[in-house]
Order: structure tokens, then sequence, then C-alpha cells
């Protein structure tokens, strides 16, 4: 990540803020997001949108923010998510507000049963006629069939329920996956990756290290052999530097050819010795491009090798990482920086 790019988004924050608190906005992530892209000009429909929202309520309401912000700056996947944790809970509590009722109805039905049986304990003490012991034996069948359906419906919708939990929970799975999980290599993905870097170095940072992998000359395979192998050597050098990962250390698909490991309580020494140890063995990678019938066996990654400090925020241990693997580039490829002292 360039400097560039950190004045920009630097220079974006110091014109949303105050516009913000000119508009009494809340000073929620959201709303940070949405005058983030508002002030940076990236959406004109959004911008015409937020203008047309402000001249008519000179703020803009959280209802509206929400809508404006799910439609041109969340992920779809997000969104999708969150309409599914709002369908359970909306199913959650209907069906506290059904056994509510339902209890109800049955303590109310018990208190009737519960009369009819005194009077037919009184029957033989007072003598009640024929008529009235009939009358009280219609009222116990009608409570018991008033109960019995309302208990039956109760059933059915809990049933019903079920079912629609059990189909959301599996949608919702699936999309936390996808949220986490890059789709292709099986691994974590960025938005897994800028959310553990934030969580490491907001706990106990020490001894954090990053190490940023790039595979050499990746384009060529592309080109040459065609996007369906190009696949196939990403999945296998996820799967190559997943398998060397231990001690904590978790792999995440960076962004095209492009991974990361982050690895907690380590040394810059250590985290080398890891980087080394992932460089060798992508060495011993084999595929077999089954349309031209040839072997590639030279899949090399460059690497570059940073540990947190005190004066690093997150952007600049990524940019120290970063700035270590184009090095390795330039010395050649297939290497690991930086190199031993």
């Amino acid at each position: 990540m360039s400097r560039e790019i950190i004045k920009i988004a630097a220079k974006n924050l110091k014109k949303a803020v105050p516009l913000m608190l000119k508009h009494q906005i809340p000073t929620t992530p959201t709303n940070y997001a949405l005058w983030y892209t508002y002030v940076s000009e990236q959406s004109p429909e959004l911008n015409k949108r937020l203008d047309t929202v402000i001249e008519q309520h000179h703020t803009c309401p959280p209802v509206n923010a929400e809508m404006l912000y799910r439609e041109y700056v969340s992920d779809p996947i997000e969104v999708d998510v969150l309409d599914m944790r709002q369908n359970l809970e909306a199913m959650a509590t209907e069906l506290s507000h059904s056994l509510k009722d339902t209890n109800l109805d049955a303590t109310q039905f018990q208190r009737r049963i519960d009369s009819n049986f005194e009077k037919l304990n009184r029957i033989e003490e007072e003598g009640v006629s024929l008529e009235k012991v009939l009358g009280i034996v219609r009222s116990l069948v009608k409570e018991s069939d008033d109960i019995r359906s309302s208990t039956q419906y109760f059933t059915g919708q809990l049933s019903k329920a079920q079912q629609e939990i059990d189909a959301l929970k599996q949608q919702l799975a699936k999309s936390e996956q996808i949220m986490l999980y890059d789709a292709l290599t099986g691994i974590f993905n960025r938005r897994a990756f800028d959310n553990d870097l934030r969580g490491s170095l907001s706990q106990s940072p020490d001894g954090l290290c990053l190490i940023l992998v790039d595979i050499d000359h990746f384009k060529a395979f592309n080109d040459n052999y065609g996007h369906q192998l190009g696949d196939q050597v990403l999945k296998a050098v996820a799967k190559r530097l997943q398998e060397a990962c231990r001690d904590g250390a978790k792999i995440y698909r960076y962004g095209g050819e492009e991974f990361a490991v982050i690895i907690p309580r380590s040394q810059l020494s250590s985290s080398r010795h890891l980087a080394e140890a992932m460089r060798r063995g992508l060495e011993k990678v084999s595929l077999k491009d089954r349309r031209k019938d040839v072997r590639i066996n030279k899949i090399t990654a460059s690497f570059g090798v940073a540990q947190w400090d005190k004066n690093l925020e997150g952007a600049e241990l990524i940019e120290r990482a970063d700035k270590l693997l184009y090095e390795a580039k330039r010395l050649g490829r297939n290497r690991v920086m930086p190199i031993p002292s």
C-alpha cells in the first residue's frame, strides 16, 4: 500500500468528518463509510441521493443512511448475511410471542376445565339434573377441543418455523464462509486478513510478524497455459503455504497472485525461516497441463517479511513487508527479504 493512497484516505476523512458534524450525523462505522464514499466522489448517484436527503431533512436519518449504505457502499454478501440475521431474529420473536399466547391460552383453558371438574364433583352432593350434567360434559369437550386446536396450531407453526430456521442457518453459514474464505483456494480471504490484523494490533501485537508472498511470473502461466491452469497454480501454492503454517500462523489470499501470512508471538528471524521453508516448498510443486501434456515444475515466489514495532500502524506494517517483497522481485525473484544479517 503506497503512502499516496494513505494520504488520499486521510484527506477524504478530513473532508468527511466536518460534513458529518455540520449535518449532525452520528459517528458510527456505517456513517463513516457512507460519508467517506461521498467525499471521495466514487459514486455520483450516491452523492445525488445523499444531497437530496440532506436537502429534505437537513441531516441524514439513520434509516436513509442504512439504505444508502446498503445500496452504494456495502458488500452484497454482507447485506445478505444481515438480512438473514434479521429474519432469524424476527422468527425467534414471533415464536416467542406464539409460545406466550399458547401458554396463556393453556392457563385459561386449565382454569375453565378445573371449574367444570369442580361442578362435576358437586353433582353427587347437590343432586343436579341430567340436563345440567350433560351441559358440564359438553363444556369440558369444548374446552378440550379448544386447547387441542390451539396446541395443534402452535405445533404446526413451530414445525414450519423450524424448517425455515434450518434453511436460513445453512444460508447464513454459507454466506459467512464466503465472507471469510476465498472461493478458489479455500483459504482465508482479504476481508479475514483485514479483520485479523486489526484485531491482533488492538490486543497484543508484540512479536507480530507479517509475510507477503507473490507468485513469480504468474501472468506467464495464464498467457502460456490458460487461466484454468493459472487457477490450479493458485490452489497448489495456497495449499503448500498452508501446510507450512505452524505455531498460530495463518495464511490469507491477499489479492490476485499475492498471499499474506500473519504470525503472532514471533520474531523476525524465525518468521524469515518460515518464509524460507515456504519458498523451498513451492519449488517442489509440480502440476500437469493436460491439454498440452506438459508438466509445470518452475513455480516460485518472492517473500517480504516484516515485524511490527510500536511506531508502526497496520498499514505501515503492510507497506514495510510490501517494499521488501518488491525488493526480492528486483533482486531476481524466488527469494526472501530481508537477507539475514
